[in-house]
């Protein structure tokens, strides 16, 4: 008798979205259509980071109308890293996939995410084949790329790209800090450091059609900068990750406010 063929895996989607009424709700149901292809057993969950737009309204409509679909609201813009930190502890599944809800990326493309999670790999990360935005941001994400490589390490080919599938496993070992968007590099560190095992795809980026980006503008420049450094400081010189008492992301049991899933420290 031959054995029953295997389950899919368990699959949570999520999306941080701060005012992307314009995107968002094409984001989500075009994830709905591509993760029910791979997977029966699937999530979607969007993270509304306090948005002052109608992105809140059209998510609760969103929830009503695909029951995979749920949405934590934070009252208040919490940052990037605030949002991931939220999907993150929110996702109920084996594997995790996010990516942003302003439509640079094509949802659909978590097939090809989804075709290289194998059982020796935990973090698939996609590349950009070409950055579609203005010059400027183009020359300034390259130079953030080829610095932060350098002070932590890091060999993947695209840091910054949020088109990511892994395990939820990964964040039983590793905690999340950072609000901001250098969340990223912290999360790419602490995972490189651990010893997980990471394989790279290339995936498309396209123009933004609505809206406009929370983080290359020039005031920020320099606030990233003192935050790469603070970051630098904790995790390559002082290797504050690697302490035995930091906490996991996931797996405490600490009880979660749903509005603040993570918990200030003491």
């Amino acid at each position: 008798m031959s054995a029953a063929p295997a389950r899919p895996a368990g699959l949570s989607v999520f999306f941080p979205a701060y005012n992307d009424s314009g995107t968002i709700a094409s984001m989500v149901i075009r994830v709905v259509q591509a993760a029910s292809k791979l997977t029966p057993d699937y999530e979607v969950i969007v993270v509304n980071d306090g948005s002052v737009d109608a992105t809140p309204e059209i998510v609760d409509e969103l929830a009503r109308t695909y029951s995979h679909v749920r949405v934590v609201h934070h009252p208040k813009n919490r940052g990037y890293g605030g949002a991931l930190q939220t999907g993150f502890r929110s996702a109920t599944k084996e594997l995790i996939f996010y990516t942003d809800g302003d439509a640079q990326y094509d949802p659909a493309e978590l097939a090809v995410l989804w075709e290289k999670m194998t059982p020796d790999v935990d973090l698939v990360n996609g590349y950009k084949i070409s950055r579609s935005d203005p010059l400027h941001r183009i020359i300034i994400g390259r130079i953030y790329h080829h610095i932060v490589s350098l002070l932590f390490g890091l060999t993947v080919r695209d840091v910054d790209c949020d088109f990511r599938l892994m395990r939820r496993s990964i964040f039983e070992r590793i905690d999340l800090e950072k609000t901001s968007g250098v969340i990223c590099l912290e999360m790419m560190t602490k995972i490189t450091d651990a010893g997980f095992r990471i394989v790279e795809v290339p995936v498309h980026h396209y123009h933004r059609a609505f809206g406009k980006s929370q983080f290359f503008n020039f005031p920020r420049i320099g606030k990233t900068g003192v935050d790469v450094l603070r970051l630098w400081y904790e995790l390559v010189i002082r290797r504050k990750h690697r302490r035995a008492d930091v906490r996991p992301l996931i797996g405490s049991s600490e009880p979660i406010d749903p509005a603040f899933p993570n918990p200030p420290r003491p």
